[in-house]
Order: C-alpha cells, then sequence, then structure tokens
C-alpha cells in the first residue's frame, strides 16, 4: 500500500467440505481452524477468528486490501487440503466445495461477529446450516440461483 493509505475492512468468509460432508470433527477442528488462521495471517490479513462444526467453516478476518477476497478463499481451500490429505487428518481425500460466503462488516460489529463464530456449536443445534446460510444471503440482500448454492441435505 502507498504511504497515506488507510482501510479497515473486515470480512465474514463461509465456506464447507465437498458435498458438505460432516468431516470436521471434533478431534481435527483445533488443528484445522489454526492452520486457517495461520494462511490468512501469512497473506498479511488479520485473522479474527475461525471457527464453524463439522460440515462448514466461518473465518473472521481484517482484509488486507493487498490480495482479493476470492485470492484469500483459494489459498486458503488450496493450502488446507493439502495439510489436510498429507497429514491424513480424515479418511480418504479431503476437498473443500466450489463456491464461499464473504459478508462485510463495520468496526461496531466486530464482537457481535466474534461471538456469533465462536459460539457455533450452539447455534446450530437450533438451526441449520441452509437455513444459517440463505439467512445470510437475504440479510445481505444477495441474489442466488438454487443450482449454484452449496449443496444442502438437510
Amino acid at each position: 500500500m502507498k504511504p497515506g493509505s488507510f482501510t479497515q475492512i473486515y470480512i465474514q468468509l463461509v465456506f464447507c467440505p465437498k458435498h458438505r460432508e460432516c468431516l470436521l470433527t471434533a478431534n481435527i477442528r483445533p488443528r484445522i481452524f489454526e492452520y486457517l488462521s495461520g494462511i490468512s495471517t501469512n497473506l498479511g490479513h488479520k485473522s479474527i477468528i475461525v471457527n464453524g462444526t463439522v460440515d462448514h467453516v466461518h473465518i473472521f478476518l481484517g482484509l488486507n486490501p493487498k490480495i482479493s477476497i476470492s485470492d484469500t478463499v483459494k489459498e486458503i481451500k488450496r493450502s488446507s487440503s493439502i495439510l489436510i490429505n498429507e497429514k491424513r487428518l480424515i479418511l480418504g481425500k479431503f476437498e473443500w466445495q466450489e463456491g464461499y460466503g464473504g459478508f462485510s462488516y463495520g468496526h461496531s460489529q466486530i464482537s457481535h461477529v466474534f461471538d456469533y463464530i465462536k459460539n457455533q456449536e450452539e447455534h446450530h443445534q437450533k438451526s441449520s446450516f441452509r437455513e444459517e446460510y440463505l439467512e445470510f444471503l437475504d440479510r445481505y440482500e444477495i441474489k442466488f440461483e438454487n443450482q449454484y448454492l452449496f449443496e444442502f441435505f438437510d
């Protein structure tokens, strides 16, 4: 960035394993989420929190404006898939599903978003990932076609 350029951009990313398989089990999630946070940091973003459930992940970060959101997600998915497969953290081959959700927030919303992501297990006892994701799309008035949504099996 050029001297005199200042930014404050907060983004929540949401994506899931291919076929929305329940592969992110409790015993491997901490390692994977720590790795996802590290990738974000290595890309120059400020990793705020990474959490999720067995079938999806939320990443909340302060965005480095030198790298696009799509390039960020591509690198996070690429690097983490390599780790998961090389370390054999799951049986079979791991892949992330195509696509992602990206939602922006202001500074005053950081603590609310942090708490929401921190409490994913509790939140998903009341609502499904499908309900959560469609609510995001509705709240942010994002037009979509069903054929391009994640594969939902609930």
